[in-house]
C-alpha cells in the first residue's frame, strides 16, 4: 500500500515538475522583472503591493501560456535539437493535448488577472505580446531573419505593459524603455543564434541575418544594433525621466557590450558570440536597474 501511495507520488510530482518547466520559468521570470520595471519606473505615487503582486503573477501566467504554445507548435523540432529534446513535449513528460489545455488555463488566468490588478490597456498589450510570440514569431523562425524583428517586439512590449499598468497611458517616457529593449533584442537574439547555429539548422530556423552565417556581416549587423543603444540609454536622461547617473552608466555598459562586438568582428568563433550572449544578459538588468535608483 504503501509502495502504490509512494509511486503516485513520485509521478504526481513529475507531472507537476514538467508543467512548471513548460512555462520556461527563467525566460518568464525575466518577463516580470522587465514589466516590474516599467510599473515602477511609471508610478508616480507609492505603489499599491497588492495590485502590484497580482500584476507580476498576471505576466508571468501570459508568459507561460506564450512559450507553452510555443512548445507545442516546435516539438518535433524541439525532439531533433539537443538543446531542446529533454522539454516535457519531446520527452513524452506532457501530452500534447495536456499542454493546449494548460496554456490556455495560464493565458486566460493571466489576462483575467491582469484586467483586475492592472488596466484593459495593459491587458491588451498583453494579448497583443502573446499573439504576436506564439502565433507570428513562431513559425517565422523558419522563414528567414525577419522573425527576429517581430520576436523584437513581445520582447520588448513587458516594460511598456508595465508602464501602461501604472499609468494608464503610453506616453513618449513609455517608447523611450520599449525602444531600448527593442533594439537590445537584436545582438542577443543574434548571439544566441549564432551560438546555437548547428541546432537551429537541425530545425530549419533561420534567424542570422543576411545570408544567415556565421561571418563578418552577421558580427557587422550585431555591433550596428548595439551601437544604437548609447544613444538610446541616454534619452532617459535627456528627457529627464531619470538623472544623470544613469545615463552615465548606461553610455559605460553600452560600451562594453560594443567593445565585444568588435571582438566578434575580428574573430567570428563561438567563444566571441558567447560573450555576447551573456553580455547581453547582463547589460539589461544593470541599466533597467539603474534608471529605477537613478529615478529614486
Amino acid at each position: 500500500m504503501n509502495s502504490s501511495v509512494s509511486h503516485i507520488d513520485i509521478n504526481t510530482a513529475t507531472k507537476v515538475k514538467a508543467y512548471y518547466e513548460l512555462l520556461k520559468p527563467r525566460l518568464s521570470f525575466l518577463v516580470v522583472f522587465s514589466s516590474g520595471f516599467g510599473y515602477a519606473l511609471a508610478n508616480q505615487s507609492s505603489i499599491n503591493w497588492i495590485n502590484f503582486f497580482f500584476f507580476l503573477v498576471a505576466g508571468f501566467l501570459v508568459s507561460g501560456s506564450s512559450v507553452t504554445i510555443n512548445q507545442v507548435i516546435e516539438q518535433k523540432y524541439d525532439a531533433i535539437m539537443k538543446r531542446t529534446k529533454n522539454r516535457p513535449l519531446p520527452s513524452s513528460r506532457i501530452t500534447e493535448t495536456e499542454a493546449i489545455w494548460f496554456s490556455l488555463l495560464t493565458g486566460i488566468a493571466g489576462l483575467g488577472l491582469m484586467l483586475v490588478a492592472a488596466n484593459f490597456l495593459a491587458t491588451a498589450l498583453s494579448l497583443l505580446s502573446l499573439i504576436l510570440y506564439a502565433f507570428v514569431y513562431t513559425p517565422l523562425k523558419r522563414v528567414g531573419s525577419i522573425a527576429v524583428f517581430v520576436g523584437a517586439i513581445p520582447g520588448a512590449l513587458p516594460p511598456l505593459i508595465g508602464w501602461a499598468a501604472a499609468s494608464g497611458l503610453l506616453t513618449y517616457e513609455a517608447m523611450i524603455i520599449f525602444g531600448i529593449q527593442f533594439i537590445w533584442q537584436f545582438p542577443h537574439f543574434w548571439a544566441i543564434a549564432w551560438v546555437s547555429d548547428e541546432d537551429y539548422k537541425k530545425a530549419g530556423f533561420k534567424l542570422l541575418p543576411g545570408g544567415g552565417a556565421k561571418d563578418l556581416n552577421t558580427a557587422i549587423n550585431i555591433m550596428v544594433y548595439t551601437l544604437f543603444l548609447l544613444p538610446l540609454g541616454l534619452l532617459p536622461t535627456y528627457f529627464g525621466l531619470t538623472g544623470l547617473t544613469s545615463g552615465v552608466v548606461a553610455t559605460v555598459c553600452g560600451t562594453l557590450f560594443l567593445a565585444q562586438t568588435f571582438s566578434l568582428m575580428k574573430d567570428t568563433s563561438n567563444q566571441k558570440a558567447r560573450r555576447i550572449m551573456f553580455g547581453s544578459f547582463i547589460y539589461l538588468p544593470i541599466v533597467q536597474i539603474t534608471f529605477l535608483i537613478d529615478k529614486l
